[in-house]
């Protein structure tokens, strides 16, 4: 969007500093040729007056001396004819020159003289100017002068590179307008970019400042600003709402249990069928208990991480496999050569991988776990595959999603692959799911970050 802005901001500057320039430029060049023929014409008229009262008195000397004197003076060659092209007056010019012919010839008849082309900086050479000597349609003789275009195109010069000189000047100050101007309008824009990503990562309570731009960016900066503070606050009560939800039921939920321990010796056999049915009820509202309490826990840390709240920690991922593979009496898988250290702390990496091995043995049957690490790509992978149905494509996109729970009668709450997905996630991993003779789950941390 910055180059965009600038790149119309500053055609526009070029546009109207070229719509300025160009034709001063213009009318410069036109204004130094008119002044140029109005000179050499007012020296022809008075050379042809000199000619016209040599013509009647007889005398030319007056005539001769003044030609004399412009040459010497200005440097630019004069001659003057009879009507008989015969010469009175010359000084740096033959009448009997072959390049003067066609002008006397068209001074003599009286004819108007070529326009002069505008004069330029790189113009050169010479003009012949010529005028007819006479009164009325009577000609008694013509004055021709050739005049030099260098001090003319010399003025013309020096006016130009003072109209470009403020031309650049215009546009240099156009380049730092142009400059402020996006700085001021985008600045803010690029600020509140900044405060998005923040927000996206989980930073708590990111704000961007407010205080400069147009009044509708900084309004839409306080309005992002009052939008990261809801956020924050919404994403603490729904935290808290788990938690104390999930801590504040454990009270009750105790007395219940203790309860309904008391009662079991005291329950009929008839009654017995509907006891164990309100056990089971009983404990599987601990279990999804639990659960929201573990996924508020893996919430908070997630939010934590991506803000940058906690310093990476890191496990051993051969040791923590070994040992919950151990616990769950699944075959060990050997140690890799070298320790692959991942960041994620073990107690996360234990609950994810008791996630994926309760779930395999619980509906699986045969559990296969395997680990390594890919250092190319910097992470450290660990895979724990069963023989059971496995899931369809559409119960592979879903199996992460809280309360989701596929075609099974096993007791569970759903959450497990929830929270062991958003554990994952926090530290920058990824949890896949596939189906190859059985579920494959294949955890993908980020390795311990090399100097």
């Amino acid at each position: 969007m910055r180059r965009r802005l600038l790149l119309v901001l500053l055609l526009f500057s070029a546009a109207a500093v070229t719509a300025f320039a160009v034709p001063l430029l213009s009318a410069t060049a036109t204004e130094r040729t008119q002044r140029f023929l109005i000179s050499r014409t007012a020296d022809l008229d008075r050379f042809a007056a000199l000619a016209q009262q040599a013509e009647t008195s007889g005398d030319n000397a007056a005539l001769v001396d003044e030609v004399t004197a412009y040459v010497a003076l200005y440097g630019e060659p004069v001659v003057v004819v009879d009507a008989r092209r015969q010469p009175v007056a010359q000084a740096g010019l033959s009448a009997d020159d072959p390049a003067l012919a066609d002008v006397l010839d068209a001074a003599l008849r009286n004819q108007p003289a070529p326009t002069v082309p505008t004069i330029k900086p790189w113009s050169s050479g010479t003009v012949v100017f010529a005028r007819p000597v006479g009164t009325g349609t009577r000609v008694a003789g013509a004055v021709v002068l050739r005049a030099s275009l260098e001090r003319a195109a010399g003025d013309v010069m020096s006016r130009w590179l003072l109209v470009l000189a403020g031309a650049l000047t215009a546009a240099g100050g156009s380049l730092l307008l142009v400059l402020a101007l996006a700085r001021w309008l985008l600045k803010p824009l690029a600020d509140l970019a900044v405060g998005v990503r923040a927000v996206a990562a989980g930073e708590r309570r990111a704000h961007v400042p407010g205080r400069s731009g147009p009044p509708e960016v900084r309004e839409l900066s306080e309005s992002f600003n009052r939008m990261s503070d809801a956020v924050t606050e919404a994403a603490d009560q729904q935290r808290r709402l788990i938690a104390d939800a999930s801590h504040q039921l454990r009270n009750p939920m105790a007395a219940l249990r203790l309860r309904m321990d008391t009662l079991s010796a005291q329950v009929k056999p008839e009654g017995r069928r509907i006891y164990q049915a309100g056990v089971a009820e009983f404990e599987r509202l601990e279990s999804l208990l639990d659960g929201l309490l573990a996924l508020a826990s893996a919430e908070s840390t997630a939010t934590e991480v991506a803000a940058g709240g906690r310093e990476p920690e890191l496990a051993d991922l051969g040791t923590v496999v070994a040992d919950r593979a151990d616990f769950w009496q699944v075959p060990v898988p050997p140690a890799p050569p070298v320790p692959v250290l991942v960041r994620c702390p073990e107690s996360d990496l234990a609950q994810v991988l008791d996630v994926l091995l309760d779930n395999g043995v619980k509906y699986g049957g045969a559990v296969r776990v395997a680990l390594g690490a890919d250092r190319a790509a910097g992470v450290g992978w660990v895979r724990v595959s069963d023989d059971g149905p496995g899931l369809t494509d559409e119960e592979l996109a879903l199996a992460t999603r809280r309360f989701w729970r596929g075609r099974t009668d096993q007791p569970g709450t759903g959450l497990g692959l929830a929270i062991a997905d958003r554990l994952v996630r926090a530290r920058g991993g990824t949890l896949e799911l596939s189906t190859v003779d059985g579920l494959v789950a294949r955890v993908v941390l980020p390795l311990e970050p090399t100097l």
